[in-house]
Order: C-alpha cells, then structure tokens, then sequence
C-alpha cells in the first residue's frame, strides 16, 4: 500500500482548505494540516478533520441498490444502469425530452457539473436542469453580474481582508460556516480595522464585531439603503469615481432619499445612532468591503438587496480599487464553479448565457452539435422540484438531498415520490436516496480527481489519494455508460483530465474564462484564478501555453519529456481594478426600494423564523450526520427563542417546541439565548424528521435569481408537554 501523503482540499464549504491525505497501513485513513495553503494556513476545522471518516465502508454506500418488492436491494452495476437508462429512454419515448430532469450539486467537481450539463443537453435534449446552487448564491450572483457584468464570489483574495479598513459583513456567521476564515477578520482588527456585523442573531462572528447590527429578518434591503440614505445626507459619497467609473446613479440616488434614518429604524429595529456609527466606520478610512452570505440572498428581493449593498460599495467609491469591493462568500464547496459550467438552468459552460446564440454555437461547436439542437432554459430548482410528477416524470439527481434542503421540503418529497422513476447518485444513503427507484454508490473527493472553484474563484486541484471500495464508481463513469447506453457513444469520457481538457475549450473566451489552467498549472501553482484565458500576460499575439493534455507532469500523465513554452497567463486574483465586466466598463448603479418580504407576521403567524447552520454540521448533514465525533457536537435540531418569548410561551430551555408555519410543522427543544431577537426564532436545516426546519420555510422566488425567501417566514409556536408531539398552543405567541 502507498502510505504516502497527498495534498489535496478539503470536502465541505467554499474555502476548499488545503489539507493532507494518508493511508494508514493499518487502514483508514489520516487527514493532517497543510500549511502550504494560503486560506487556511493549516487550520482545519472538525468537518474537514474528521472528514475521512465519510470514506470508511461501514458509512457509506458500496452497492448499487435497485427497488424490488416497495425496498431498496443490492443490485449488479449493469442491472442498475440498464434501469436508469431504460427508464429514462421509455419517459423520452412517452412524454418527451423535457419529461426528463437532471437536478446537480454544488459539491460536484468542475469536471462533473460540465459533464452533467452536457449530459441533460446533448444525451437527454432535456432543458429540464438545475442544480443545489440555485439555493445558495444566485441572488448574489445575479446582482453582481447586473453591477459589474461579472459574478465571481470575491473579487480579491482573503488575504486582502485583513488590509483593509472596514468590512461589513451582513447575513454570514463564518465563525461557525467557515471558522478558519475568522482569522483574516481577527488580523483585520488586530491591524486597526473594524468590522461591522449584520446578522439578527448574536452569532459566535458578531460577538467578534466592533459593531453589531440586529435587523429583522428580511428588512436587509431597508438597512442598506437608509446606510445609503445617511452617506448622501452627509455628503460621503465619492463623485469623482461616480462620474468616471459608473452609471445609472441619478436614479439610485432618488431611490434612495425615501429610506430616511427613523424611517428605517421602523422598518429594521436598528437605531439610528447604530445606522450613523455604522456609516462613520464604513467611510472613514481609504478603503472597505462589504460581504455577503445567505442572510440577505436567501430572500425573495435578495437580487435587489445584493444591489443596495454593491451601490453603498460604488457610492463611496468603494469598488474596483484596491483592498475595497464587494464580495459574497460562497457556501457549498464548488458552488462557484458548479454554476459556471453548465449544471444551471440558463447557462452554458465558461459562464456563458444559453440563450447567447454566439455562445451557443462556440459551446455546439465543442460538443460536435447543431447549436439550433441544444435545448433553450429551463426551470430553477425550486421550480423544477415542484414541476416533478407533473410535466416532468423522471429525474436523474446528483449529489443533492432536497428532502431535507429544499424549501416547504414536504411537499418536495411528497413530489419526488409522485415521480414515474428516480434515479440518484451519491456517497451515503440519504434521505433523498431512500425515495429511489435506482441508487449508485460513487466516489467522493479523496477517491478521485478533479477541479472545484473556491469562494475567491481560484480554482483548485483535487487529488485522488485513497482508492475507493469495490462496487463503487465515479460519476463520470456513470454518464459515461448511461450515455453509451442511450445512443451516445462519444464526448463523455470517464477520466476527469480528459473532461477538463474540453472544460477548458468550452469556457474559452467566456466570462469563466479556463482555457489557460492545466492540471499541470494548478498542481504547481497551488490553483489559479479565472479568468485565465490561454493567452500570454506580456506577448502580443501568439498562444499561450500548450492548450493540450499534459502529459508530462499532471496528475494522471505519464512522466513525459518537458518542453518549453511561452509565458502563461498568471490568473486574475483581483478583478474590475481597470474596468469592470459591462461593455462600456462603468459599474451600474440599480434603483431599487423596500419592500415587505412575501409573509409578513400577522394574528396567526406573529412571529418571523430564521435559518441556518451550525458549526459540527453541513448542509443537510447527509455526511456529517454520521460522523460520531459532529454528531455528538451537535446531535439534533433545537429552535432558539429569547427568554421573553419563552416566557410567554412558558417553556423551559429543552421543552420541546412547536414551529408552525402555513406549510407545516416543526418539533424541536427549546433553546433560550438572548443573542436572538424576541419577535424572532432560528433554526438550523441539518436534520430530516419532525426537526426539519425547511418543512416550514417558504418557496416565494426572487424574480431575478429565482431564489427561495428560506431566510424569512411567518410562524406561530405551540408548547408540548413531555413526550406531547401533538401541540397544545396557549394561543398565539408574539415577541412582543
């Protein structure tokens, strides 16, 4: 056995931390610092130290499973895939291609969102996909590409956080999403920075903040633009790169005037010396960022709340300069490159628009199609989830739980059960997996090779480390065979360098701009950010390095001779100094204004819930669920409440509670802080059952990213006795 380290990435969230990977000659696996990584410096958090664990055969999947007799039985591989793609065939043949729907994760690899994208277009002639992603930055994504005619997370790396002089950070509780990130906002201070944090809970991050701002939940948009309201009234804003390096500000800043301090005040429950404080320390020194997580996106205006924040970054002249912008922090591990390369409803690969003829012929002409055959945009996720057993009746889904994730997540499982057949590839046996008509086990991240794209848009390289458990496959190995088996022999490689090659030329020329990273680059260089065209930084003309497969040095090549070649691109770690990404080079400015989110409290409902994560779980905890060392860190749901709530509640901390929404319910224990607002209670997502938080949320849609509002529903609370699930509400609760 080769018991040698590789350096690879972690599984879970956006940062991608650099780690180590060993098998042990006594087996398992061994999972160490790598300090050569500049995001997290060697730190690890518990999810990426125990993360070998998700490896062990004894938790995960090593079998496919088919659906005999209402259960889910061991099956041969060819039995299983002969299934999905007979299934799939049948619905095309019955009801059409876009009967058919592929739903992705933004934990896939580069290489697999691509080759699922292509799949659903070229294999099924489906315009039936979307991905997970949709759920995590799509609002942030589209506004950014309306400001700045480019969406990449950060627009700098982290290590110019600590440099600049004022973050204000809305809606991310990264000391416990993301902890070896809090480092970069400590040194920020410890250099004489302030950062400001805007959350309506006292998380573990805002206690690290010089100042804290509690606003109700969804009235972010209202707190931006009064913050934006007091910059024009004090004359704070930055004419001069207003009138050099934007447009559209005479409409933003009528928008604005409306949202005066008391005003919003009312709105927000943010005071207005809090607003004054937090506009003197945002525009007091030279430079500044404001940063954005799922707080302010996950709502059905958080297109237009992204805005408010990026146009208080423009007005202040705090963009497109040095140590200052705006930035959004990315959650799942390849949600930034997961949506760049196909696996979206309404893109092509290199972050290319479907409905772009040119960019559908550049995309056809890689794939050896007639552009006029690619399928037009379909559905979003929610959209596509609520569409199941009506005008779509198969779904081939990877790397995703929407059991448990998916907003009014009973109905979504009521949906997928209604479906004609269903087909789901992942690591574990999920929720989702239990409703399967076909489950295949694949390889997870220390078991394979491939790209993912981290929150800074550096994209990085995964190694294969360990060899997976027999039984087991790659998802590429799946598309591959399913596609051979439904009539396409050709384009769907099952070695991930091989698919990245094509990756590179497909994004060639596009906003994701790949075609200048290699395998090879990436493992020499520590990742590279896009846009890396396959141009020379300092030649005029000419290629840039050689665009075909390394052989000489990557991963999976053959110690080939070395050759030389002319100076590569270096990447573009720092975006929009010179320009930015619209055609005349000038940021936008967007109107907007508040307005309610779409369930507000009422009689029935007088309360607002609010979710989230905490730091020993992930996403739907399909992985860190059964994790013994996270799970006894955090072993179930809880909804947190304030003691004045409680009170009137009459409920003890531990008593179970009752969250009712006009969805469904919620059972959980009670737990009472005051770091949470009285007219609000919190829950975090991780667990399926009577705890599941997103069986209350709502699936109101942003119009713009089509964004589900999980940040923000009316609820009412009922107190349980011991062992009492049935509820027995004392009448409504108000935080009053």
């Amino acid at each position: 056995m080769d018991t040698a380290a590789t350096p690879t990435h972690c599984p879970y969230c956006a940062l991608q931390c650099g780690m180590n990977v060993t098998p042990l000659p006594q087996g398992g696996v061994e999972v160490t610092e790598r300090p050569d990584f500049p995001v997290n410096r060697g730190a690890l958090c518990g999810k990426g130290r125990t993360a070998a664990e998700v490896l062990s055969p004894a938790v995960r999947l090593t079998s496919p499973l088919v659906r005999s007799g209402g259960r889910l039985v061991p099956a041969s591989w060819e039995e299983a895939l002969d299934r999905i793609a007979g299934a799939l065939g049948s619905v095309r043949e019955r009801h059409g291609a876009d009967a058919l729907g592929v739903f992705g994760g933004g934990g896939l690899t580069n290489e697999k969102a691509y080759a699922l994208g292509k799949f659903a277009r070229v294999v099924l002639g489906t315009s039936q996909i979307d991905y997970n992603g949709r759920f995590c930055m799509s609002s942030a994504a589209a506004a950014g590409t309306r400001a700045f005619g480019l969406d990449r997370g950060l627009p700098f790396p982290l290590e110019d956080v600590p440099r600049t002089g004022c973050v204000i950070l809305v809606g991310s509780n990264l000391a416990e999403t993301m902890p070896p990130s809090l480092r970069f906002f400590s040194e920020l201070r410890e250099n004489g920075g302030t950062l400001i944090v805007v959350d309506p809970r006292r998380t573990r991050t805002a206690e690290q903040a010089d100042l804290h701002l509690a606003p109700r939940p969804g009235t972010d948009l209202a707190l931006a633009l009064g913050l934006l309201h007091l910059v024009v009234a004090e004359g704070r804003t930055d004419e001069e790169f207003i009138r050099e390096r934007t447009t559209g500000w005479p409409e933003a800043r009528a928008a604005v005037m409306g949202h005066w301090p008391e005003y919003v005040e009312r709105i927000t429950g943010v005071s207005v010396p809090q607003l004054r404080e937090a506009v003197r320390l945002f525009c007091a020194p030279e430079s500044a960022m404001v940063l954005t997580a799922r707080g302010p996106e996950q709502q059905s205006k958080g297109t237009d709340t992204v805005g408010a924040w990026i146009n208080l970054c423009l007005a202040t002249g705090r963009a497109g300069r040095p140590l200052s912008g705006y930035g959004c922090l990315t959650g799942q591990g390849n949600g930034q490159g997961g949506r760049e390369h196909g696996q979206k409803a309404d893109q092509l690969p290199g972050y290319r628009r479907l409905d772009d003829p040119a960019a559908r012929r550049h995309v056809a002409e890689v794939w050896g199609v007639d552009p006029d055959a690619l399928p037009g945009p379909g559905r979003s996720a929610y959209e596509l989830l609520d569409a199941l057993g009506g005008d779509v009746r198969a779904l081939l889904l990877m790397g995703s739980n929407p059991v448990v994730s998916a907003p009014r997540a009973a109905h979504v499982e009521e949906r997928l059960r209604s479906l004609d057949f269903l087909a789901v590839c992942d690591v574990v046996r999920s929720e989702t997996a239990e409703l399967a008509d076909v489950v295949l086990p694949v390889t997870q991240w220390a078991e394979e090779t491939g790209t993912t794209t981290s929150l800074e848009g550096r994209v990085l390289l995964r190694r294969r480390a360990v060899t997976a458990p027999a039984g087991v496959r790659s998802d590429l190995e799946v598309l591959h065979a399913l596609a051979a088996r439904l009539g396409v022999e050709k384009g769907f490689p099952a070695d991930p360098e091989e698919v990245f090659e094509e990756l590179r030329r497909a994004s060639a020329g596009g906003p994701a701009d790949y075609s200048g990273i290699t395998y090879r680059r990436l493992a020499e260089e520590n990742g590279l950010f896009w846009p890396c065209p396959a141009q020379p930084a300092t030649e005029e003309g000419g290629p840039s390095r050689d665009a075909s497969r390394s052989e000489d040095a990557g991963p999976s090549g053959n110690g080939g001779p070395a050759h030389v070649e002319p100076p590569a691109h270096p990447g573009t770690p720092r975006l929009f100094l010179d320009r930015f990404a619209t055609g005349d080079g000038r940021a936008r400015f967007v109107a907007v204004a508040h307005r309610a989110g779409a369930e507000e409290p009422d009689a029935e409902y007088p309360l607002l819930l609010t979710t989230g994560r905490v730091v020993a779980q992930y996403q739907s905890g399909a992985q860190t669920r059964r994790v013994p060392e996270l799970n006894a860190a955090a072993p179930g749901p809880f909804v947190e409440l304030h003691p004045r709530l409680a009170a009137r509640l009459g409920a003890a901390e531990g008593d179970p509670v009752a969250v009712v929404s006009r969805r469904g319910r919620a059972v959980a224990p009670a737990r009472i802080t005051s770091a949470i607002r009285p007219d609000t209670v919190f829950m975090p997502f991780h667990w399926p059952g009577e705890g599941r938080a997103n069986t209350l949320t709502n699936p109101a849609l942003d119009p713009v990213s089509r964004m589900p509002e999980f940040k923000s529903c009316a609820v009412r609370l009922e107190a349980l006795g011991p062992g009492d699930r049935g509820g027995r509400a004392p009448g409504p609760v108000s935080g009053g």
